[in-house]
């Protein structure tokens, strides 16, 4: 009796050891089935998980804004990501120069010295001194905003790659349609004509 038991234990662990890891597909035939509910084989191997794929595309992103929008197969996003990223950094640069020079301008009208690119050869001022300082406080407030809205954009940038690669993976299949179709059917037995609505979704 002691070596019969054996015997089965020792079947049960080499049955065990064979039995093959059950892939994600399979799995979620598995699942299907059980609700009743079959997909060809196409149509399941569509169904690829890659849980680095968000990772890769964010990382892509912050390398080189636009990279993971290139991973991620989003090309007409690529344009849009340059267009923001570079419009707000030309205007921190633009908004940067000004102040610069407003700032050197300024500094230099309260040393005493009339020698600035504000002041013209006969002598008059095109900005006094309280106007020079108005114009520096006014372009380094904009200065500091489109630095703000480059950093945004460029954290934007890096989010949508990684939000969009997350998204694709619960794309089953691209061919994806839903259509509404009248239907007329006639009773056997009675003769009746039923009218009705039919719903079909095809993947």
């Amino acid at each position: 009796m002691l070596c019969f038991c054996f015997a089965l234990f020792h079947l049960g662990l080499s049955a065990q050891e064979e039995t093959p890891t059950e892939t994600p597909k399979d799995s979620l035939q598995t699942e299907l089935k059980e609700e009743g509910i079959m997909l060809s084989e196409s149509v399941l191997s569509k169904v690829k998980i890659d849980p680095l794929a968000p990772s890769k595309a964010a990382f892509y992103s912050a390398v080189l804004p636009g990279l993971g929008q290139v991973y991620n197969k989003r090309y007409w996003k690529v344009p849009l990501v340059w267009g923001a990223i570079g419009g707000a950094a030309y205007g921190y640069k633009y908004n940067n120069d000004l102040y610069r020079r407003f700032r050197e301008a300024f500094k230099s009208r309260r040393a005493g010295f009339r020698n600035d690119e504000f002041i013209r050869e006969d002598g008059t001022e095109i900005f006094d001194q309280e106007a020079l300082q108005n114009q520096q406080e006014r372009y380094q407030r904009d200065r500091d905003l489109f630095l703000l809205l480059t950093i945004t954009a460029y954290a934007l940038n890096i989010i949508d790659a990684n939000v969009d690669a997350h998204l694709q993976q619960y794309n089953v299949d691209t061919n994806l349609s839903m259509d509404f179709k009248p239907y007329l059917e006639q009773d056997a037995l009675t003769a009746q004509v039923n009218y009705g609505l039919t719903f079909t979704f095809t993947f």
